[in-house]
């Protein structure tokens, strides 16, 4: 199956890199990541088309059939463009369905208003990668459990081996030593690099920081990856989307997704 959609290509990229295996089965790939089983979008299925809302039950089956210690449910879809609407056979299945935004940059500029107040610079030390942990968590606290935590910790882990293996790296905005602002940027092919994990402590927010950030991140994409084309995935109902477009990025596409929680958990991974 050859994918189309470049915000799954990337992710697909930076799966690999990180120890996920991708099974081709010629209609659909399976992606298993067995270094982190919670994770919803390291094992999930990707289909080659949108399927009609008379087999989304065998879809079902399958999903079970090819990931059986899942507790959730994942798919994407190898769609270029679509609405919420597309996948509403997912939705009256009980899965949450999702429409996000992929963008796009051969260059930046500087945001309108930067952050001048805080230092950025690349994730280095041992507390510079627990502080990443910490502003996960603190970025998304209504799901804090146990769980959670093991999941954020794996997931950081992992950013922290593409790191180490010269694949890209992660940067910070610290606001007196404190890392308020995170993001990674990864290579996913010659010329074409990933933005990864984008956050803000919900304390810092509106402040500039994000596309700050952003801007000094792909600089050094442009400058010390070598990328020609940076790609970046963001939710199109959320304001951070203005940031990225006031710095360069365009919309170039819709990512399709549907996925449902395993029962009794309320956060999609």
């Amino acid at each position: 199956m050859d994918t189309a959609s470049l915000g799954f290509r990337t992710d697909l990229a930076l799966l690999e890199r990180a120890g996920s295996t991708v099974e081709d089965c010629g209609d659909h790939l399976v992606v298993r990541s067995p270094y982190n089983p919670s994770f919803y979008w390291g094992n999930f299925l990707l289909l080659d088309h949108v399927p009609d809302a008379d087999q989304i039950g065998e879809w079902l089956e399958r999903f079970v059939a090819a990931l059986p210690d899942a507790r959730h449910k994942a798919f994407g879809f190898d769609a270029c463009r679509g609405t919420a609407d597309d996948l509403s056979g997912f939705a009256q299945h009980g899965l949450d369905v999702e429409v996000s935004t992929v963008m796009t940059a051969t260059s930046v500029h500087p945001p309108a208003h930067p952050n001048n107040d805080a230092t950025y610079r690349a994730l280095l030390s041992d507390d510079d990668w627990r502080q990443s942990v910490e502003l996960q968590l603190a970025c998304h606290d209504s799901e804090e459990s146990v769980g959670h935590r093991e999941f954020v910790t794996r997931r950081t882990q992992s950013n922290r081996a593409l790191v180490a293996a010269g694949h890209g790296q992660w940067f910070g905005a610290f606001a007196d030593d404190e890392l308020v602002t995170q993001m990674g940027l990864v290579t996913a092919s010659p010329g074409l690099a990933r933005f990864q994990s984008v956050e803000t402590h919900p304390a810092h927010r509106g402040r500039g920081l994000a596309g700050t950030l952003a801007h000094h991140v792909s600089d050094y994409g442009f400058r010390e990856l070598g990328a020609q084309t940076l790609v970046m995935v963001a939710d199109p109902d959320y304001h951070a989307i203005c940031l990225y477009r006031a710095i360069g990025f365009t919309d170039s596409e819709s990512q399709l997704q549907a996925q449902r929680a395993p029962d009794g958990a309320n956060v999609c991974l």
